[in-house]
């Protein structure tokens, strides 16, 4: 799926990262980050188109793929959006990138969001794919949202419960979800939907991925709360799948704009999973996009 990459573990900030990444090493750093229960296998139609245009990273977030999946705690803090979003910046600076962009889908983008409140000097534009804000999306749900992702209510129980009742049968639960969020579709390839349910299948993955969701429910909204109003100053690009619960439930760049200054978006013509379903259209639009915002040959050194 990556065959003009290479893969290395590069240390974060607290757990140990498997990172794909390929491009000219003098080229703009583009960073990619994938959503749940996914691994960076999921930029596997975006990434190779984007290669003559950026030195592109594909990390999997601690917890997720063939990254480290530390302990939690009793605060969630170490499945935090920040802690994920440390390990993201400390990896691009041991690999000696200054600035970079940053692309991200699902709960990656959540990630995302967090990475350019803390490190605003250092993350010049972002490309968020189907999300809106976790805060807002709490404060806003209705019985239709519910529905349609009960993940984000079943996954938050207390520990052993989701746990126990996914570890009955990891794969039946990751292909209910995803084929429900897919319309019924199967829109993954065969090798990144191995690589998804073999990474998945683990006790420790499974947990980790309940800590990701019990996190974004709690302490991620507390750091959300506690940065007083501030927005993020880069330019962010938000796209979300018409058919899908962003589009019906949310309105996207509205509640974008009310955690960032300069903001446009659009649908995209999928469901959640567009950067496999219409690869070509998200690889262009993020290369279209940063070109507007481009970094300087100084900050990539």
């Amino acid at each position: 799926m990556f065959k003009d990459f290479v893969e290395e573990r590069i240390e974060g900030d607290g757990a140990t990262l498997f990172v794909r990444r390929g491009g000219p090493r003098e080229a703009p750093p583009l960073v990619l980050l994938h959503g749940y229960p996914q691994t960076s296998a999921m930029w596997h139609r975006v990434a190779p188109p984007l290669l003559r245009d950026y030195h592109v990273i594909c990390p999997d977030l601690r917890g997720y793929g063939r990254s480290d999946k530390p302990a939690s705690n009793a605060s969630h803090f170490p499945y935090s959006k920040r802690a994920m979003a440390r390990d993201i910046h400390t990896i691009m600076d041991r690999l000696g990138h200054a600035r970079y962009l940053v692309g991200a889908h699902d709960r990656g983008a959540r990630v995302a969001h967090r990475l350019g409140m803390d490190y605003p000097q250092h993350v010049a534009a972002m490309t968020l794919l189907d999300i809106a804000p976790t805060r807002e999306m709490y404060q806003e749900t209705t019985a239709r949202f519910a529905e349609a992702y009960w993940h984000w209510f079943f996954l938050t129980q207390k520990h052993p419960l989701p746990e126990q009742m996914i570890g009955n049968d990891p794969a039946a639960f990751w292909k209910a979800k995803c084929f429900n969020q897919a319309r019924g579709d199967n829109p993954f390839s065969q090798a990144a939907l191995q690589e998804y349910l073999e990474c998945f299948a683990t006790p420790e993955a499974i947990h980790a991925s309940c800590e990701d969701y019990r996190a974004g429910a709690t302490i991620d909204i507390a750091h959300d709360d506690a940065d007083d109003g501030r927005k993020l100053p880069m330019p962010v690009q938000v796209l979300w799948a018409k058919r899908g619960v962003i589009e019906c439930c949310f309105d996207a760049l509205s509640l974008w704009q009310r955690r960032a200054d300069h903001v446009e978006g659009r649908a995209v013509e999928a469901t959640h999973y567009m950067a496999e379903e219409k690869p070509d259209e998200i690889a262009e639009a993020m290369r279209t996009f940063f070109a507007r915002h481009p970094i300087s040959q100084e900050a990539t050194a």
